[in-house]
């Protein structure tokens, strides 16, 4: 099944806690994140933009500097012969990232499909270095506890993920790093998204950013749902003596609304069950709160003069 087709089986699948259970994070005024990093991972040139384009968005207009990282060369995607898909794969990631409003690409180049194969170690290496060269605050990839996965490349992206946030921050792994200028440094936020069933505990509103999500998905022209998926729609409703007012009378049209109306479904059956007009899912992991620092908070008194 492709992933513009899962989408909408998607996103009755995840385990969504009633609404005074879950956090709704909504649009903030100004630039509150300024001076804070986000990197963006995904395993292929259309995760992001179907799953997590809204909130980068989002953190994005609330000054975050961001980051795209991509794991695989898309090499099994994408049209013609497998070096034509990897030379598409790559210029719409890069147009993906423009969109975004992301300061600049990783691609680490691991075979599409194959990633299960590769040494884990070595990709948890290479993000705990670009999590120390960027000072990384936040990452938004796939989650790495989501059960039912049948892509490789997203589970073992996500661990790797997952582990190297952490290790960032040992003083004692990688020494090379520190020899060549770097710090320990631990990314303190994280956001999961995933295809099938997942712990909910944060929706995101991403009404003000919808059709922006629109237009990323549309650049992904490769793989992605952008095609000729709406245009083919209303040509071969228009050869059978029909029409759907939804698509208009233009390609650009079509592909828009074919977009907003099926491939981001998911984001609209979300955001009417909490009251929003759309939203994306996440298991959010946040700074933990130390609990000798809130005791000293408390009941910490003055030094006797």
């Amino acid at each position: 099944m492709r992933r513009r087709d899962f989408l909408g089986a998607a996103a009755l699948s995840l385990q969504l806690p009633p609404a005074g259970d879950v956090y709704i994070e909504r649009p903030q005024p100004g630039k509150p994140h300024a001076g804070k990093v986000l990197a963006a991972i995904q395993p292929h040139a259309d995760d992001i933009p179907l799953f997590a384009a809204g909130l980068v968005l989002k953190l994005v207009d609330e000054g975050y500097t961001g980051y795209l990282i991509r794991t695989t060369n898309d090499d099994m995607t994408g049209p013609g012969g497998i070096g034509e898909g990897v030379l598409a794969n790559e210029r719409d990631n890069l147009e993906v990232a423009r969109a975004l409003g992301l300061k600049q690409v990783f691609d680490l180049n691991y075979g599409n499909h194959q990633m299960d194969g590769i040494s884990k170690p070595e990709l948890r290496c290479r993000l705990i270095f670009l999590f120390r060269l960027l000072k990384v605050d936040t990452v938004v990839c796939f989650d790495p506890w989501c059960p039912y996965e049948e892509n490789p490349d997203h589970y073992v992206t996500a661990q790797c993920v997952e582990a190297a946030c952490w290790m960032a921050g040992m003083s004692k792994d990688y020494p090379e790093h520190f020899a060549a200028g770097l710090e320990p440094h631990a990314v303190r936020e994280r956001y999961y998204y995933a295809r099938g069933p997942q712990l909910v505990n944060r929706l995101v509103d991403i009404a003000p950013v919808m059709d922006r999500k629109v237009e990323v998905n549309l650049l992904n022209r490769a793989q992605g749902p952008a095609g000729d998926a709406g245009a083919r729609l209303r040509r071969s409703l228009a050869e059978k003596g029909l029409r759907l007012p939804l698509l208009g009378d233009h390609d650009a049209t079509a592909g828009r609304r074919y977009i907003k109306e099926f491939v981001l479904a998911r984001d609209r059956e979300l955001g009417r069950r909490y009251g929003l007009e759309y939203a994306e899912a996440y298991h959010y992991i946040g700074p933990q709160p130390s609990a000798i620092d809130e005791y000293v908070r408390r009941y910490a008194v003055p030094l006797r003069p």
